[in-house]
C-alpha cells in the first residue's frame, strides 16, 4: 500500500473550507434523519441514504473537475451536493417521486431517491457541452450495476488523449483529461461486474478512480462473508502495479479522517488524470448511522458493540472534534451552524413537500369540482357523491386517486349521454396525455436526431455491381464507415487482428490503427460498459458479441442500465450504442439459440434488428449511426458466404427501422418472418407453388419497433390467414409477432383460419446437421404447416397428408 503524502497546499485545509465543509456534511446528514423520518411517516414510499459516507464523498468532490464523471451509487448524495449538482428541494422531491423536472431535475420522479444524473441533453435531446459539466451519469440501484459503464467512460478519455482525429470533439473531452470516479459500497465488490471492471481497467490503463465505501456490513452481511481477507484492498494486492508492471494504484484510508481523505484523493485524482492509471481508493471504518435503508432496523444483526464502535466512529462527530481540537471554530459556532442547518434542511424539506403537493392540487380540485356538478339533479348522485367525498378525504392524495376516482364515476354513468359525462371524459383523456408523458415518455429518443427520423435510402445497383460474399460486402461497408466517421470505434473479442470470427473486419485493424479496431478480453459485460461509456461520451462504438447466445452474459447491464437510460433520465441521457453479434442456425446447445423473447422482454429501449443478409445489415447500421438510439443488430451467421450484389451506394443506403419488406406476393397465406428464416421460408415457397399453394412472405426486418405502419394487416386482409415463423422457442418471438399483429392492427378481424406460429422445440439445439434439423423450423415443417391451414380451410382441394 502507498502511504500518504502530506498535503502541498495549505489552502485546502483553510478555515473557510473546512467550516463550509463541515456545514455540508451536517447538512446531508439532517436530509438523511429527515428523509428516513417521511418514509416512516407515510410521505415516501422508500428511502436510502448516505449516512456516515459524509467526509470521504466531500474529498472526493474537491478532486473533482469539470468535464469529470461520477458513475456512482446510490449513497452519493453529499458528493454530488458537493459538486453544486443537488439542492436539498430536489433531494425530497426525488424522495416524493415529483415528476416536474425543474423540481425534480435527475430522473423526473422516475427513480427511488438516491439516483442523481446531469442532464447532458438540452430539451431537443441534443448534446450539450459536456466539459463544461460536473457530470454524474444516471444512477442505477441493481448492486455493482454501475461499475461496467465507469470502464467506458474512462476509456473514452483514453481515445481523446491517444487518437488525434478526435481532437474537434472539444464538447466531449479536452485532451482526455477527464477522469471517472466511481463508487460502490463494499459488499458490491463481491459482484463479477466489479472484478471484470477491475481487471479491465489495469489492462487498459485508464483513468478510473474507484471508491470503495466500506462500513462492513451487505445489509446484515459482515464483510468476513463478503470478501477475501475480509478487505477489497487486501484482495486486490496483486493488481498493484510496480515499477515494471502495469496495474492499479491503491491507497486505504479511513473514512473518519479528514485530512488524510483530502490527501488521498488529490493524489489518486492527480495520478489518474495524469498518467491514465486506474486508482482504488479503500475508505475503511466507514459508518451507516440508519442502517442499510428505511425497509429494515440495524438492530437486529448488529451486536451492542459494533453499534457503540460505529457511534464512536461517527464521521462527522469525529470531524467536530478536529476542528475543535485544532481551533478551526468554537463550541458555539459549531452550535450555530448546525441550528442554522436544521432549520434550512426543514425549511427545504417543507418547500419540497409543498410544491409536490401543489403541483397535483389542481387536477385534484377539478375532478371534486366536476363529480359535485356531474352528481347534481342526477338520478345516480348519491353514487356518485359518494365517490367524490371518499376522494375529498384522501389522505396525501395522488394522481392515481383522483383518475380512478373519475374512472370509477364514469363506469356508473356509462349509459349516460349527457354534459356532465363527456366533460368527465375530456379531463379524464387530458390527463391520460400528460401522465403519459409523465410516466411513459422517452423509452426511445424523441430528438431530431432519432433514427425512427432517418429516411429510407434504397441501394442502388448497376450492370456492373460485384457479386461477392456476404463477409467481403460487410468488409467494404466497415472500412468505408471508418473512413468517414472518425467517433466510430470497435472492440469485441477477435475483432481485431484476425477481423472477427467471421472476417467483417478483416484487416481494417491493420488499415486504421488498433486505437479504432480493437481486441478485448474474454469479458462480455465490460465490453457492453465499455460501449455505453464511449457513447455516453459522443463517440458511436460498435462492440462486438461474439456469438448471439454470449448477450446472456451481458443482460443485466444491457437492460438494467442501456436500455433504461434515456428513460430513467427523461430524455436527460443517451448512449448511441450499437452492439453487434451474430446468431440463429449454427448448430449445438451453447452457440445456436435465438433467445429473441428475452430480448424482446428485457431490453425495451432498445432498436432488436434482424437483417436477412449483409447488405440489409450495412443499411441498418448506416441508419443507426444517424440516429441517437442503441440498438442490438443480430446478423445471420450461415450468411456469410452467400453471394450478394454489392450496392453501389454503400455508404449511403439506409434500411428504416419498423418497416418490414415484402419478399414475395402470394394470396393463400401471409407467412411472417425474419433473419435466417427468410430464406428458408421462400425455399417453402416455391415447393408449396407446385403444390397449388400461394403465399405471401413478409420479412419484419426489426423485432423493435415492430411494422409501425402497420403494413401486415393488409397482406392478411387479402390471405386471411397467417403463420409467424421463426427460431426462438415457443412463445417466444413468433408469439410477440402474433400478438402485435392479431391485437395491436386488429388483424382477426379478417381470418377465416386461426393464426399459427412455428418456432423451434422447448430445448436448446442439439449439435449436428440432425441436431438442427429435428430442433428448429426447416423447410419441411412450413410446408406442412402451411399446408395444414389450407387443408382445414379446403379438405377436399387439399386431403391431409
Amino acid at each position: 500500500m502507498i502511504a500518504n503524502e502530506q498535503l502541498r497546499s495549505t489552502d485546502i485545509l483553510s478555515r473557510e473550507k473546512i467550516l463550509s465543509d463541515y456545514r455540508l456534511a451536517y447538512e446531508s446528514r439532517q436530509v438523511s434523519l429527515l428523509g428516513r423520518r417521511d418514509v416512516m411517516g407515510g410521505r415516501a414510499k422508500f428511502g436510502i441514504f448516505g449516512d456516515g459516507k459524509e467526509l470521504a464523498q466531500l474529498a472526493a468532490a474537491r478532486a473533482f473537475n469539470r468535464g469529470d464523471f461520477r458513475s456512482g451509487y446510490y449513497r452519493d448524495q453529499t458528493f454530488v451536493a458537493a459538486l453544486g449538482e443537488l439542492r436539498w428541494t430536489e433531494f425530497f422531491a426525488q424522495l416524493y417521486a415529483h415528476t416536474d423536472l425543474e423540481a425534480e431535475p435527475n430522473t423526473a420522479g422516475r427513480s427511488m431517491n438516491g439516483h442523481f444524473a446531469t442532464r447532458w441533453l438540452d430539451e431537443q435531446g441534443l448534446w450539450r457541452n459536456q466539459t463544461e459539466l460536473y457530470n454524474s451519469v444516471c444512477d442505477i440501484a441493481p448492486t455493482a450495476g454501475q461499475v461496467p459503464r465507469a470502464l467506458g467512460l474512462a476509456y473514452a478519455s483514453k481515445l481523446f488523449r491517444n487518437n488525434p482525429a478526435l481532437s474537434e470533439l472539444t464538447n466531449f473531452s479536452h485532451n482526455g483529461n477527464e477522469i471517472v470516479f466511481a463508487t460502490i459500497g463494499d459488499a458490491s465488490t463481491s459482484q463479477g461486474m466489479f472484478w471484470e471492471t477491475m481487471n479491465a481497467a489495469g489492462v487498459l490503463q485508464v483513468p478510473l478512480l474507484m471508491s470503495v465505501w466500506d462500513d462492513g456490513y451487505g445489509i446484515s452481511v459482515p464483510i468476513e462473508y463478503q470478501t477475501t481477507k475480509g478487505s477489497i484492498s487486501k484482495a486486490l494486492a496483486g493488481f498493484q502495479r510496480d515499477g515494471e508492471e502495469k496495474g492499479l494504484e491503491i491507497f486505504t484510508v479511513k473514512g473518519w479522517d479528514y485530512v488524510a481523505l483530502l490527501e488521498t484523493y488529490q493524489q489518486a485524482a492527480h495520478i489518474c488524470r495524469t498518467e491514465h492509471v486506474p486508482v482504488l481508493v479503500h475508505v475503511q471504518e466507514l459508518t451507516q448511522p440508519q442502517g442499510h435503508s428505511s425497509s429494515g432496523s440495524q438492530e437486529r444483526y448488529k451486536s451492542k458493540q459494533r453499534l457503540t464502535w460505529e457511534a464512536e466512529h461517527d464521521c462527522n462527530l469525529i470531524f467536530r472534534q478536529w476542528i475543535l481540537e485544532n481551533g478551526y471554530a468554537t463550541n458555539e459556532e459549531l452550535e450555530a451552524i448546525e441550528n442554522e442547518t436544521k432549520q434550512s434542511t426543514k425549511k427545504a424539506r417543507l418547500s419540497a413537500w409543498d410544491s409536490f403537493q401543489a403541483s397535483m392540487k389542481g387536477d385534484f380540485n377539478e375532478a371534486l369540482d366536476l363529480l359535485q356538478q356531474t352528481a347534481r339533479h342526477h338520478t345516480k348522485s348519491a353514487e356518485l357523491m359518494a365517490i367524490r367525498e371518499e376522494l375529498r378525504k384522501t389522505f396525501s392524495p395522488v394522481r392515481r386517486d383522483a383518475v380512478a376516482a373519475v374512472r370509477k364515476a364514469l363506469r356508473i354513468l356509462r349509459t349516460d349521454s349527457d354534459a356532465g359525462r363527456q366533460r368527465l371524459r375530456a379531463w379524464l383523456e387530458r390527463t391520460n396525455a400528460e401522465n403519459a408523458d409523465r410516466f411513459s415518455s422517452h423509452l426511445y429518443s424523441q430528438s431530431p436526431d432519432s433514427p425512427m427520423l432517418v429516411e429510407a435510402v434504397p441501394a442502388q445497383f448497376t450492370d456492373d455491381s460485384p457479386v461477392l460474399d456476404g463477409y467481403l460486402l460487410l468488409q467494404r461497408y466497415f472500412d468505408s464507415l471508418f473512413s468517414r466517421d472518425p467517433r466510430v470505434v470497435a472492440i469485441g473479442e477477435d475483432v481485431g487482428q484476425i477481423g472477427d470470427v467471421n472476417q467483417g473486419f478483416a484487416g481494417l485493424q491493420e488499415k486504421f490503427g488498433e486505437i479504432r479496431i480493437t481486441d478485448t478480453g474474454i469479458r462480455e459485460t465490460t465490453i457492453i460498459g465499455q460501449g455505453i461509456g464511449m457513447a455516453m461520451r459522443g463517440l458511436r462504438p460498435i462492440v462486438e458479441i461474439q456469438y448471439f447466445d454470449y448477450v446472456y452474459y451481458t443482460l443485466a447491464t444491457l437492460t438494467d442500465d442501456l436500455a433504461t437510460l434515456q428513460y430513467r433520465t427523461k430524455g436527460g441521457q443517451k448512449a448511441p450504442l450499437i452492439i453487434r453479434t451474430r446468431g440463429h442456425r449454427l448448430e449445438g446447445i451453447w452457440h445456436s439459440g435465438s433467445p429473441m423473447g428475452t430480448m424482446l422482454s428485457s431490453l425495451r429501449g432498445l432498436h432488436i434488428l434482424v437483417p436477412r443478409n449483409m447488405t440489409q445489415a450495412a443499411g441498418f447500421y448506416n441508419t443507426l449511426i444517424k440516429g441517437d438510439d442503441p440498438a442490438l443488430v443480430i446478423e445471420s451467421l450461415n450468411g456469410y458466404r452467400l453471394k450478394e450484389t454489392l450496392p453501389a451506394n454503400l455508404a449511403e443506403f439506409c434500411v428504416p427501422l419498423g418497416v418490414p419488406e415484402t419478399l414475395r406476393v402470394g394470396s393463400d397465406v401471409t407467412v411472417v418472418t425474419y433473419g435466417s428464416m427468410c430464406r428458408i421460408v421462400i425455399d417453402a415457397a416455391s415447393q408449396l407453388t407446385s403444390m397449388g399453394i400461394s403465399i405471401e412472405v413478409i420479412d419484419v426486418q426489426t423485432l423493435l419497433p415492430f411494422d409501425v405502419n402497420q403494413t401486415i394487416v393488409e397482406s392478411v386482409k387479402k390471405t386471411n390467414r397467417v403463420l409467424f415463423a421463426d427460431e426462438d422457442v415457443p412463445g417466444g418471438a413468433s408469439a410477440y409477432m402474433m400478438q402485435q399483429v392479431i391485437e395491436g392492427q386488429n388483424a382477426y378481424r379478417y381470418l377465416d383460419s386461426a393464426p399459427r406460429t412455428l418456432s423451434a422445440k422447448a430445448h436448446r439445439p442439439s449439435y449436428g446437421s440432425d441436431g438442427d434439423y429435428f430442433s428448429k423450423p426447416n423447410v419441411d415443417d412450413i410446408i406442412e404447416t402451411v399446408y395444414s391451414i389450407m387443408s382445414e380451410a379446403e379438405p377436399q382441394r387439399f386431403p391431409q397428408l
